[in-house]
């Protein structure tokens, strides 16, 4: 019997991969960051490796509790004999050797062990490393991201300014071109106005191609698919005025708080550990043990007693100085690792202060450009108005486009360094508002 599936289910259910595949996303800032901890790839690499950690500290527990195994075994002498004499005047005794078979069932108990005790100390400080890398990530992912959502608004800005500014000069073409036809301006006007129309039209293809790079870029660092529609609801003058420049002035940096400084402080401490492990070796090892045997095929004469327990000690004496050139050897990296948490600390230091001269100079460049903006702006109207009258040549005014242009796309950049070098000090410090 065949299956028909109903045309109109069949319908329905193309329509909703579909609207799937093509997922929109409407996003602030804090809504992007917050879609990325949760989507993006190296999040679930970062909770992979935080699982693994703790699975790792359940192993090392686990090796000093019970441990049972069973084992079984055969064996076949192939029909040979035991021979047995008891003087030299009677001929000799032989016994059958018949074939074998044991159940062992074998309990192992550590009972002390100092490699045990450190090694699970060990564990525990891996574990909170790996926390730290988890934290690591997050940084890392949300500073990417605001970075891409930054530099998205930043080629929508300039992309809206280079087309208006098209638009702009779209409409005097037409108008100088009507006035050129009835002989009151030159022609030369007109193909002056012509080629720079045609240099806008570039660099506005130029414009979209960045905006759906930025977007690619913003798409990835989310964990969204390519097809995925975004559309961003923050802009450029909001972002700025949310940059509490003041509180960044102010604010303290104290290399405690810096992830990299803690994740090798914490390294520091697991170097100090296996120091404690290397001593640990020359410390005795003790552990009880269970044994029961089951005699699946029993030999004649057996002496194996069924139940067997006992204690083994192992007591290291002499080792011809292995484990105190190990032991050196842990010193050794113990003093390389604290030299390296000192080195970082002081790159720290210069990283923070480059970063807030970065800074400073960002906000003062910015307020610059845009009373730059202001004036080429007021310029630029004022010779349109003259060109339209026929007081300048058509040369001045693509003079005063182009400065005005420049001023404009100096704004934007001067901006885009205000947010970046802000976001960079809010990661140095820890702590990306």
């Amino acid at each position: 019997m065949k299956l028909k599936i109903p045309v109109f289910l069949l319908f329905f259910a193309l329509i909703s991969v579909n609207l799937e595949a093509q997922q929109n996303l409407i996003l602030n800032l804090e809504s992007a960051r917050k879609h990325a901890l949760d989507h993006n790839k190296n999040m679930l690499n970062a909770d992979f490796a935080m699982e693994k950690a703790q699975l790792a500290v359940r192993e090392a527990i686990a090796n000093g509790l019970p441990q049972i195994n069973a084992s079984m075994d055969y064996s076949n002498a192939l029909g040979a004999k035991i021979s047995i004499r008891f003087n030299e005047s009677m001929p000799a005794s032989e016994i059958d050797i018949k074939p074998q078979s044991n159940f062992y069932l074998n309990v192992n108990q550590l009972i002390f062990s100092g490699n045990y005790i450190v090694g699970v100390q060990i564990s525990k400080l891996a574990q909170n490393l790996s926390r730290l890398g988890y934290q690591k990530t997050e940084l890392e992912v949300i500073s990417a991201v605001t970075d891409a959502y930054y530099m998205v608004l930043i080629s929508g800005e300039s992309k809206a300014i280079i087309t208006q500014n098209l638009n702009n000069l779209k409409e005097l073409y037409k108008k100088t071109e009507a006035l050129a036809n009835v002989g009151i301006i030159e022609k030369t006007d007109v193909d002056q106005l012509f080629v720079q129309m045609n240099s806008l039209q570039n660099a506005l293809s130029s414009a979209e191609r960045q905006v759906e790079l930025a977007t690619n870029l913003l798409r990835l660092q989310l964990g969204a698919s390519i097809e995925t529609e975004i559309e961003l609801t923050d802009n450029l003058t909001k972002l700025m005025e949310d940059a509490e420049v003041e509180n960044m002035l102010i604010t303290q940096f104290k290399v405690e708080d810096n992830i990299d400084f803690r994740m090798l402080q914490q390294q520091e401490f697991m170097t100090k550990k296996m120091v404690d492990m290397q001593k640990s070796n020359a410390l005795p090892t003790l552990a009880a043990f269970y044994r029961y045997t089951y005699k699946l095929l029993k030999p004649d004469f057996d002496m194996t007693p069924t139940n067997m327990v006992g204690l083994q000690m192992n007591i290291p004496i002499f080792s011809s100085g292995v484990r105190n050139a190990q032991t050196k050897q842990a010193l050794i990296d113990l003093k390389t690792t604290q030299n390296n948490k000192s080195l970082l600390a002081d790159q720290l230091k210069t990283q923070e202060k480059q970063l807030r001269f970065n800074f400073n100079n960002a906000l003062e460049t910015f307020n610059n450009q845009k009373t730059n903006v202001e004036v080429s702006r007021r310029v630029y109207s004022s010779l349109k108005l003259k060109y339209e009258q026929g007081l300048i040549s058509g040369l001045d005014l693509i003079g005063a486009d182009n400065n005005y242009l420049r001023a404009e796309s100096d704004y934007i950049t001067a901006m885009m360094q205000v947010l970046n070098s802000r976001l960079y000090l809010e990661k140095l410090y820890g702590n990306i508002q």
